[in-house]
């Protein structure tokens, strides 16, 4: 019992810490990515909470050599291209829960979770991240063999930071939060 207790310890990330950890890299080494951190970031998209649990999503795991090109069509960065993979996390609404009070689909809203569950399971295993959503959906839809009823959501590049954190902007949290009504 104690063996197990020394791994579990040793793997413990304190997940507050990890939150200010995590960041927008715009600069990747071209080191390749291991598969088993990628399937580790994999899974923590799969594991994510979805409307009554429908998982309306999918990701695309694309390996940029050879395809820099056709990938700067979707976002036009250099820094885009520089990371080995490039995901793609695709919606597909018909699969998504849907709110009978008022029509509400989930399906954005269930990408974005698991799409953050992905990316803060990259930071924790020292790899970098960062949202992408001013991306040319034509040309996304192309390049990822998108069929009709599958919308592209959000990009990532996944790889290791070539650069370092700058310090976050965020609003304070009186400005955020309200208590009891608005």
């Amino acid at each position: 019992m104690q063996a197990r207790n020394t791994a579990a310890a040793e793997t413990h990330i304190d997940y507050f810490e990890l939150i200010r950890k995590r960041y927008s890299v715009r600069a990747y080494k071209s080191d390749p990515v291991e598969d088993a951190k990628l399937t580790k970031v994999l899974e923590a998209a799969r594991l994510a909470p979805t409307g009554a649990n429908r998982q309306p999503f999918q990701l695309i795991v694309v390996h940029v050599k050879g395809r820099e090109a056709e990938l700067q069509r979707v976002y036009h960065r250099q820094w885009f291209v520089q990371a080995p993979l490039v995901i793609c996390a695709c919606g597909i609404p018909t699969q998504g829960w849907v709110r009978p009070a008022d029509g509400f689909n989930c399906t954005v809203l269930d990408v974005a979770v698991a799409f953050d569950h992905l990316t803060l399971a990259a930071a924790a295993l020292g790899l970098g991240t960062c949202w992408v959503a001013a991306f040319d959906v034509a040309a996304a839809r192309q390049a990822f063999g998108l069929p009709g009823g599958v919308d592209p959501i959000a990009l990532t590049p996944l790889g290791y930071p070539a650069d370092h954190p700058g310090e976050k902007e965020r609003k304070p949290l009186a400005e955020l939060v309200r208590y009891e009504r608005w």
